[in-house]
């Protein structure tokens, strides 16, 4: 399986050169399991488009388009510069990245924000972004469950987005996982 093929639209969403090319490392980095699992793994949580085998892939690409046309949206991407929308644009491509682990494990783990991040920085020798660039990504996928940032014992385990960059990757991980949401695929990729 070519992982970054899985991506390639969504990665040439991406305007830095740098950051694409980061962009493809870590998506070719991420377990074979994220192309083909659910993105809920009971099936509660998310909406039809997104259930089944590569359901947590289509999942990742609809909350990718969500924040392309918000950031290409004059009355709100005037929020962010360029930069800033493509490491946006990353930090969704992997925000679920481990969701179930490193090893693909049978339910969700409720930390999967913090491994991502921690993955990102234990293979930081295999990229070329910078610590500040890093730190930012990090700060944008740790809050993206936003209020569920608990784990099974109720016990907060992530933080709550407080920021403009993390309460936009939030609200676009909670749109792709609305229910009412209904999205068109072929071949898992966005029918236009």
């Amino acid at each position: 399986m070519n992982k970054i093929d899985k991506f390639s639209k969504e990665i040439s969403f991406i305007k830095n050169e740098k950051y694409k090319k980061n962009a493809s490392i870590v998506i070719d980095m991420l377990p074979d399991y994220f192309f083909v699992v659910p993105a809920s793994s009971t099936g509660k949580y998310h909406p039809s488009f997104s259930l089944g085998d590569g359901g947590l892939l289509r999942h990742t690409k609809v909350a990718v388009r969500i924040a392309l046309e918000l950031l290409n949206n004059n009355s709100i991407g005037y929020n962010f510069n360029q930069d800033e929308k493509d490491l946006i644009i990353f930090g969704l491509l992997i925000h679920d990245g481990l969701k179930s682990g490193l090893e693909k494990s049978k339910y969700t783990l409720a930390d999967h924000p913090k491994l991502i991040c921690n993955y990102l920085k234990d293979n930081k020798d295999k990229l070329t972004l910078t610590d500040n660039e890093i730190n930012f990504l990090c700060n944008i996928v740790e809050s993206h469950m936003g209020e569920w940032n608990t784990d099974y014992n109720n016990n907060e385990i992530l933080p709550k987005p407080t920021n403009k960059y993390q309460r936009f990757v939030h609200m676009c991980d909670f749109l792709s996982s609305r229910k009412f949401l209904s999205v068109l695929f072929e071949n898992d990729e966005i029918v236009e």
